[in-house]
């Protein structure tokens, strides 16, 4: 394999890398700036490239642990202590198979669906669902709880289901926004219902940790959906949570 500023080859399978030696003029060192400092996002759906899964995950976990290595080098690490040694490796198999697994669709939750026979038609909530994500721009935590209500029509969701789609949508590089935005969307997809309203409440590492330092400060967004962009549905749905 090359080095980080190279093209990787593994069983045959070639990731181009054009980092250009990762040097940047001065309006990109502003703009790469700008969109961490506000966590901006430009794209609704997650950016990834076309090739994505080409490389099997056992192939990435290799890559990763060896670009993992090369990174704690850098800052001066003996990867020769017995206690850092396996860190590249625990680093890749984590990302590959826990905090980033919702990149992959094969690990996208089936959704059980049952006949709406009892003709339920009120407001159904599910709220405190865990919300462990990572923020895309600096690759730290953000944690928070999300807030879930639909109301149904022909179908209903089976509970836990509500909490794998949060966890899969969550399991990737995010920002809150998109991943407000993605839950809802699949949630009315799923459920053939365009009454869906979803609520999250995040801290982020990436402002307790770094730039302003704030551990106080938490963010909120929100998404309402067909009859919960009504004024009194949308109340009653915050009175429940207890806003």
């Amino acid at each position: 394999m090359k080095a980080l500023n190279g093209n990787l080859t593994k069983n045959g399978l070639t990731v181009e890398h054009n980092h250009n030696g990762c040097r940047h003029n001065g309006a990109e060192l502003e703009l790469i700036e700008n969109i961490g400092d506000n966590h901006h996002f430009t794209n609704i759906n997650t950016p990834l490239r076309k090739d994505a899964f080409d490389l099997d995950e056992d192939t990435k976990i290799d890559l990763i642990e060896e670009h993992f290595a090369e990174i704690m080098s850098i800052m001066g690490l003996d990867l020769s202590d017995d206690s850092l040694k396996g860190t590249p490796r625990r680093v890749a198999k984590m990302y590959i198979k826990e905090i980033f697994s919702g990149l992959n669709p094969l690990n996208k939750p089936e959704i059980t669906l049952f006949d709406n026979k009892y003709g339920y038609h009120e407001m159904l909530i599910e709220k405190d669902i865990t919300v462990h994500s990572n923020c895309e721009h600096h690759f730290v935590p953000i944690i928070g709880r999300a807030h879930i209500a639909y109301i149904p029509r022909k179908k209903v969701i089976g509970l836990s289901k509500i909490n794998r789609l949060v966890q899969y949508y969550s399991k990737r590089p995010q920002v809150q926004e998109r991943l407000t935005v993605q839950i809802a969307n699949e949630l009315r997809k799923a459920l053939q219902t365009p009454d869906v309203a979803v609520i999250i409440e995040a801290d982020h590492s990436c402002v307790m940790m770094r730039g302003v330092q704030d551990g106080n400060s938490s963010t909120i967004t929100t998404q309402y959906c067909g009859q919960f962009e009504n004024a009194d549905i949308k109340s009653e749905f915050l009175r429940l949570l207890g806003r």
